[in-house]
């Protein structure tokens, strides 16, 4: 990997949780938009880590100058970047991801937020070695959820069913039941409960237990990462 900052401690920092991360190394670090393409000519790391703000150039061209070079040199591997970069501006955001950024971090950040990034990059090149062909959803697991009603739901369950669990979810203040969920969108408590099960299976929803004086417990269902 290549770390690329125009601050030599920040630059040291970074090589510092990249080097604690496991299956990574750090190869090279480079401090402005020129060093940067030098050292990714002459170490061909696969990985830049890349601020926005050099000294020279800004970090995007960086990236467009080294895509030039492959498009340039078929036999040349590819590199994959991710901006670690103080620039909140949207649109140097929407930037990034046309050029090819895998992700945007915005200092400060801490060290287990990079290393998660190190680590979803590991889990996404493994994948595509283990692919031959891609199935629509190997696809939708690398680029993300597709809107709803656009994804490729098991047989049985319907689009527009789909949608409306979704949306009394998303519209409910807090968690709810089956029952209540089948109540609110005039279904069956059985229909509800298989579209709520899939939303949890597939990582959109959460379910928790409410415990009562007997029987089973309740389970309760709300969208992920939505606060009580």
């Amino acid at each position: 990997m290549l770390v690329v900052d125009d601050d030599f401690m920040v630059a040291k920092l970074h090589s510092r949780f990249v080097s604690a991360t496991d299956g990574f190394r750090v190869v090279g670090v480079a401090h402005n938009g020129a060093e940067a393409l030098r050292a990714a000519e002459k170490l061909r790391p696969d990985l830049v880590l890349l601020d926005i703000y050099l000294p020279d150039m800004d970090g995007l061209n960086v990236l467009r100058e080294l895509r030039a070079a492959e498009e340039r040199d078929p036999g040349r591997a590819t590199v994959d970047a991710l901006f670690i970069t103080a620039a909140r501006d949207a649109g140097l955001v929407r930037a990034a991801l046309r050029a090819g950024a895998l992700h945007y971090l915005i200092k400060p950040f801490t060290q287990s937020a990079l290393q998660e990034q190190l680590r979803h990059v590991a889990s996404l090149r493994s994948r595509f070695d283990r692919l031959g062909q891609a199935r629509q959803e190997d696809v939708d697991q690398i680029f993300g959820t597709r809107p709803p009603g656009a994804r490729g739901l098991p047989k049985g369950l319907a689009p527009h069913t789909a949608e409306l669990v979704e949306r009394i979810l998303r519209e409910h203040p807090g968690d709810l039941s089956a029952s209540e969920c089948a109540e609110a969108g005039s279904l069956s408590r059985v229909s509800a409960r298989r579209y709520l099960e899939y939303f949890v299976e597939t990582g959109r929803v959460e379910v928790t237990l409410r415990y009562g004086g007997t029987g089973r417990p309740e389970r309760r269902y709300r969208i992920a990462g939505r606060r009580h």
